[in-house]
């Protein structure tokens, strides 16, 4: 039944969704055969439905809703150029998503991934007369984020029954969107232009939005029946070995608080973090994600130095971050060992041999590397871990200053540098 409403709402004609020689050799691949949607299956899920095939063509039977009906690549991409042909039903609204994040936490994948927005804005309007669409609603936008010059969009837009195509290049952060060959919008992701529009908008209330620099391709069935064909994909390199300094010596920028904790800079430019007033947990989180690098800092513990550093860590809830920790601890626990916060607890603890290199009351030098599933941690130039793990491999996300609870904690930073792997 559904594809039958699906196919009497467009017909896709002649064959498509191939591959010239020359696309091959450069390197591009198809996301769709016009046969099967092998490579495609619902967000947070392993199998597929309201997608089918009709006349070649992946069709949005119209069923979905804001809570429902995403299809994700089963291939997680970071660098890219995507390009697709989409066709809207009267009234209709879709979307294409990337950089999306399967996580139970994430119920939708909007509030990860940035969205390519596809709606017919007049129809939709007449549909649901008096409510006008927001600019950063319509079509060809960055959802919620950055607009076109709809005079230029409106002289190369299709009217909606016929064929667009559009194209997403996302290139180590530079992003341009065009719509049949013409391009339509153009920003840099994560400066303090993009973090501003974020923080300020629709997107206040979801922390990891736009965060993830590797994810799914995500397409939206929003209610209404869509039609997509020729999505096809190339991979671009990924630039690494890019130096960061963390922590400026002047003040948190690049940096977000979360849960009970005080974060300032002392008289010598150093990083202190302490226990909140309620003494609950407390973070200060990078606002970008840190996914492979290797990092060093300093630090140095107060009365009580139970802490740590998070890494591929996200924010749930307004005080808890879930991921894997470097162990910032007083003598005698751990520290440098490694703790998942996910429920398998501790993944690697050190040696009680090497409990006498850290230096109490007194500067300590922390590094961290992590690449793929591999991480190593070193503390005062001694190796402490070196842990391989599948599931670490998987994950993404921010690094984080903790502050544990039920406790005077106080930790002072420094030199807080990382390149980029």
């Amino acid at each position: 039944m559904m594809g039958a409403l699906a196919a009497s709402v467009v017909s896709c004609g002649p064959k498509h969704n191939t591959l010239t020689e020359q696309e091959i050799a450069d390197g591009w691949q198809l996301l769709f055969d016009g046969e099967t949607l092998d490579c495609w299956k619902d967000y947070n899920g392993t199998e597929l439905h309201n997608w089918t095939v009709v006349d070649g063509c992946i069709q949005a039977a119209g069923s979905g809703s804001d809570e429902s009906g995403y299809m994700v690549t089963r291939q997680e991409f970071d660098n890219f150029i995507l390009s697709w042909d989409w066709k809207l039903s009267k009234g209709g609204n879709s979307g294409m998503l990337y950089h999306v994040v399967e996580r139970p936490t994430f119920a939708v994948p909007y509030v990860t991934g940035p969205e390519y927005q596809l709606i017919d804005d007049k129809g939709w309007e007449e549909a649901n007369d008096p409510i006008k669409l927001e600019q950063w609603q319509r079509c060809g936008v960055d959802y919620a984020m950055y607009l076109p010059d709809f005079d230029v969009r409106d002289s190369i837009m299709n009217p909606q029954g016929e064929w667009n195509n559009s194209r997403i290049i996302f290139d180590n952060g530079h992003v341009e969107y065009y719509m049949n060959g013409t391009l339509m919008v153009e920003f840099e992701a994560w400066t303090d232009d993009w973090f501003e529009r974020k923080n300020s908008g629709k997107w206040t209330m979801a922390p990891e939005y736009g965060l993830a620099q590797k994810g799914v391709i995500c397409l939206q069935d929003h209610g209404y029946p869509a039609s997509f064909r020729n999505i096809k994909i190339k991979e671009l390199p990924r630039k690494a070995g890019k130096e960061v300094e963390l922590f400026n010596g002047k003040d948190t920028h690049g940096w977000e608080a979360f849960g009970d904790i005080k974060a300032s800079v002392d008289k010598d430019g150093n990083l202190v973090i302490e226990s909140g007033k309620d003494k609950k947990y407390g973070y200060l989180a990078t606002r970008e994600y840190y996914d492979d690098f290797d990092l060093t800092a300093e630090f140095k513990q107060g009365a009580n130095g139970n802490s740590g550093l998070f890494f591929r860590s996200i924010i749930e809830g307004e005080a808890k971050v879930s991921g894997w920790q470097v162990e910032v601890a007083p003598k005698g626990n751990d520290t440098a060992g490694i703790f998942e916060s996910y429920g398998r607890g501790w993944l690697a603890q050190i040696d009680d041999e090497k409990e006498n290199v850290l230096k109490p009351r007194d500067w300590n030098t922390l590094r961290v590397r992590v690449q793929g599933d591999n991480v190593q941690t070193w503390l005062n130039g001694v190796e402490m871990v070196n842990l391989t793990d599948e599931i670490i491999g998987k994950g993404k996300g921010r690094i984080a200053l903790q502050v544990h609870e039920d406790g005077d904690i106080k930790v002072t930073w420094r030199n807080m540098k990382l390149t980029t792997l």
